[in-house]
Order: C-alpha cells, then sequence, then structure tokens
C-alpha cells in the first residue's frame, strides 16, 4: 500500500469509472434543473465546491467489486450526492463558515434562509428521485441514514462546549454525522449489483470505517490546514466550542494548572485562543494520537474488504483508505 501514488488516485478512479461517474452528474444534474433563475444560479455556485464525489465514488466502486454497475447504481449515486451536499449546504450555516472549495458558501453568498431553504430543495430532490427505482428499500435505507446524520449533528449541537466530551462519545457523534453515509452507499453499491448479504454488510462496515477515518483526518486538518490549502474556512469546530479528537486527547492529558489555562481557551474560543491551543497542540501527543487512530479504522476499513475477489475496483478501495489519512496537515 504504501509504494502506491496517491496523487495519481483520482485519475485512476476516472479511467476505471468516469463514464458512470459522468451519467450520475448528469442525473444529479437532470434532477436539480430548474426554470426559475434564482434557483439556478444557487445551483450553479453550489457545483463549484461539491468536492471529490467521495460517496458517489465508493457506491459504483462497491457495486463493480461485487457485480455489474447497473442504472439503479448510477441514480442512488446521484441520490446521496444530494443528500451530501445537503449537510454541507446545512453545515455551513450552523458553522457560520465563509469559504468552501475557495468560494463563498451559500450563506456568505446569499444568506442563512436561502441556504436551508435550498438544502431542504437538496434533500426533498434526493428522496423524490430514490422513490423513481422499483423498489422501496433505498428510500427506506436512504432516509434511516439522513435520519442518523442528522441526530449525529443535533447531539454535537447538544455537546457544544461540554469540555468533559469522551472519545468515546466523539467517536459516536461522527459515526452518525459522517460514517453513516459512507457505509450506506457502499451497501447500496452492494445489494443494488446482486451481491450476497454479507458481502454487503461487509462492505457496509468498509464504509462506517473509512467515513469516520476520513472525519478524524478533517478535525486534524481543521486546526492544523491552511485555507489556502483545503479551500474552507478553518478552525470554526474551534470557535463553535466543538470538541475533536486532537482537543479531547489535548484535554485528557493534560495536569492542572495548565488544564485550568486550556479550558479557559477553549471557552474564550476566538483567533487569538485558537493560536495558543494550536501551540499546545503541537507540544504534546494529540496530533500523532489522532492520527494513529485515523489509521486504526483506516486498517480496519480495509479488513472488511477480505472477503472479496480480487478487482480493479478492490484495489482502489483499499487505496482510498490510505488516501484518507495521508492529506496535507
Amino acid at each position: 500500500m504504501g509504494g502506491r501514488d496517491l496523487a495519481g488516485l483520482p485519475s485512476r478512479v476516472e479511467r476505471f469509472i468516469g463514464s458512470d461517474l459522468l451519467e450520475v452528474e448528469q442525473i444529479f444534474r437532470n434532477e436539480l434543473a430548474s426554470q426559475n433563475p434564482y434557483v439556478a444560479d444557487i445551483f450553479a455556485h453550489v457545483a463549484h465546491f461539491r468536492g471529490k464525489r467521495l460517496r458517489p465514488m465508493l457506491l459504483l466502486l462497491s457495486a463493480s467489486a461485487s457485480g455489474p454497475i447497473v442504472e439503479a447504481h448510477r441514480i442512488l449515486a446521484a441520490v446521496v450526492e444530494m443528500i451530501h451536499t445537503a449537510t454541507l449546504v446545512h453545515d455551513d450555516v450552523l458553522d457560520e463558515a465563509e469559504t468552501r472549495r475557495h468560494v463563498a458558501t451559500v450563506n456568505t453568498r446569499w444568506n442563512n434562509e436561502t441556504s436551508v431553504l435550498f438544502g431542504d430543495y437538496l434533500f426533498t430532490h434526493a428522496f423524490h428521485l430514490a422513490s423513481s427505482l422499483d423498489t422501496t428499500l433505498a428510500c427506506r435505507l436512504i432516509g434511516r441514514a439522513t435520519n442518523i446524520v442528522c441526530e449525529g449533528e443535533l447531539t454535537q449541537i447538544r455537546e457544544r462546549g461540554n469540555l468533559e466530551l469522551s472519545e468515546e462519545a466523539y467517536l459516536r457523534i461522527i459515526d452518525g454525522k459522517t460514517a453513516e453515509l459512507c457505509a450506506v452507499s457502499c451497501y447500496l453499491g452492494g445489494h443494488f449489483a446482486d451481491a450476497d448479504e454479507s458481502i454487503a454488510k461487509s462492505l457496509e462496515q468498509y464504509g462506517r470505517a473509512l467515513g469516520i477515518a476520513f472525519q478524524i483526518s478533517d478535525d486534524l486538518l481543521d486546526i492544523l490546514g491552511s485555507e489556502d490549502e483545503t479551500g474552507k474556512s478553518l478552525g470554526t469546530d474551534f470557535k463553535k466550542q466543538k470538541l475533536t479528537l486532537p482537543l479531547i486527547r489535548l484535554l485528557s492529558q493534560t495536569d492542572e494548572p495548565e488544564a485550568g489555562r486550556l479550558r479557559e481557551l477553549i471557552t474564550q474560543a476566538d483567533d487569538e485562543a485558537w493560536t495558543e491551543v494550536v501551540r499546545w497542540l503541537h507540544r504534546g501527543d494529540a496530533v500523532e494520537y489522532s492520527r494513529s487512530r485515523a489509521l486504526e479504522f483506516a486498517a480496519a476499513a480495509r479488513s472488511h474488504l477480505q472477503d472479496l475477489n480480487d478487482s480493479s475496483a478492490k484495489r482502489i478501495l483499499l487505496e482510498i483508505t490510505e488516501f484518507a489519512t495521508h492529506r496535507t496537515y
């Protein structure tokens, strides 16, 4: 694994499922096409920050790793991308974020009301599209997953400012708000390829562990990355007093009276406090600990692919676990 060219991973994905991803994009655009110029303008703007298309990619690769890619997969890949995009639009409101992928967020370009309603618009279109399939299974599973995502976000809001938040509680939150949609994407890929239920469940577990690895890495980027490299507002979790794994670890490893000062800084939650906390993070083991936990979940994700037959799709799924934890901090 370590010898692979991770920078070339997107191009390998493109060569392998690029035509399917183009069809997914066309389904996405057709479903959301609007004659209303205001809505069309928002949609065109949001297209600039939709990112890696990770969830559609996972769904299609899971399908290819366990059977043929069929039209239902392309439709569902567009559905999960709509759900994910809706959560991004809503998250930017909650975080008061100003940029994403180097462009202004919807709430910055327009206002919070527009962001909330456009996110709702994406949700309703997603379920409208999912209902076009002959079976209601996908609608039920995606609806359940979306409920879990919202529960995770609500729990994170409830826990804001809780300086006693445990690592276990943090992992439950990110399992819901991030990993759940990755998990259901992988399960749907396997299920609609007519894979054995055991294979579909293994793919689901792969997606869940991968989603957690990605979120821990994102939480590290939020604290230690640069806005030029990530293209989005950083430090938003800290400023909203949302404890993520690096801070949880730092608090657990800091003795009094330094811990008292650290709690003051987290409560202060401004730019000056953030700068000082980042210095603290670099002095201790919180960063390395968080990286090691991300690597553990990536390894767990790989283990869930053991029963799949060797294929190009399986190899790319394995590579994605490494990509998740080897981004620039």
